[in-house]
């Protein structure tokens, strides 16, 4: 039987003797343990000039022992690789049957230094500490695209937008598929409402990344935000509507922001005239559970109000009504000019 997979990333390994030693050590495995029974040939992944190991995008149906072949030889190789990762998924009609996450994990400094430093970026209190330990694994290998995402994901963190800024653009300068240094690069152009520079960004991020990853998903949300400031609704639309119709899991950090974007696509669609669908944004954001968003319930009463009335349905009042006694000037100005 065989199973849709997508393998994507790369390895670096550093220095000449590494890359000579893995060399050896993956020829001699695939012709004797696997019996040539893989999905990737040397000479086709290899690539000596850069000391790497390079994956592009590759989707392709194989069998559950191809599979388990291919990942087990590189998860071997990447003992010797001293930073970099690489993705292996097997879907079937969408859905994740296996899924994992290769990257160095041996006793080199570099990798060490890295794995603690990235161990520190989400543990409150420890920004500071996991500034520096990236630093030190950067200072042994200068070209960690990884370790200046997170580096650069931490100082985000300590409003350093500035340095923040560019340890982002040095992983993509090394690294033109790491998905989330674009991502939050993104944020960051955001923050000084550049939106057009942040879509740019936000574009690669959606990309280089694959729709079974959680950064994918973020990237199109803050996408349609971007739209939305710059009054482009019709793409902002699209952006929002595919967002909402995934179902996330409760861990996502996506999951979240399912209630704001749901708020965000009901007033686009106002935007468009298209009130029906806006009427039923809005109901769905009242039923959604509140998460990483500043909506009130006021806001949300006063364009459900809007939209109802758009609509040609009763309760606008009423909406209105309740929202003013939540203190929403929006709505006091509604009912005013209701009673003109």
């Amino acid at each position: 039987m065989f199973f849709k997979s997508i393998f994507q990333g790369n390895l670096q390994f550093g220095n000449v003797k590494s890359y000579d030693k893995v060399i050896k050590m993956y020829d001699h495995r695939v012709e004797n343990y696997y019996k040539n029974d893989v999905l990737f040939k040397l000479e086709d992944i290899f690539n000596e000039g850069e000391l790497t190991l390079k994956l592009p995008r590759t989707v392709v149906n194989i069998t559950d022992k191809n599979w388990k072949n291919s990942v087990d030889l590189l998860q071997y190789v990447a003992q010797f690789a001293i930073s970099g990762n690489i993705g292996a998924w097997m879907t079937e009609e969408g859905k994740i049957l296996k899924y994992v996450w290769i990257e160095p994990k041996g006793d080199k400094a570099v990798v060490q230094k890295f794995l603690k430093g990235r161990s520190l970026v989400d543990q409150v209190g420890k920004e500071k500490e996991a500034e520096e330990t990236l630093s030190n694994a950067i200072e042994l290998y200068d070209r960690h695209a990884q370790a200046y995402e997170r580096r650069g994901y931490v100082n985000f963190l300590m409003k350093k937008y500035h340095d923040a800024d560019r340890d982002f653009t040095k992983s993509v300068n090394i690294d033109v598929s790491n998905a989330p240094a674009y991502y939050g690069r993104a944020k960051i152009k955001m923050l000084k409402e550049e939106w057009s520079e942040a879509i740019d960004d936000l574009e690669l991020a959606i990309k280089t990344s694959l729709a079974l990853q959680d950064v994918h998903w973020s990237a199109r949300r803050r996408k349609g935000e971007c739209l939305q400031q710059l009054g482009r609704f019709e793409e902002a639309e699209f952006e929002f509507r595919f967002f909402n119709k995934r179902t996330f899991k409760e861990k996502s950090p996506n999951a979240v922001y399912k209630r704001s974007t749901l708020f965000n696509h009901g007033k686009v669609l106002l935007e468009l005239g298209k009130h029906t669908e806006a009427l039923d944004a809005f109901e769905k954001t009242m039923k959604a559970k509140s998460g990483l968003d500043t909506i009130s319930e006021a806001d949300m009463l006063v364009y459900r109000g809007l939209a109802r009335k758009q609509c040609g349905k009763n309760g606008f009042v009423s909406d209105w009504n309740e929202a003013k006694k939540l203190g929403s000037a929006m709505a006091i100005k509604l009912l005013q000019d209701q009673a003109k």
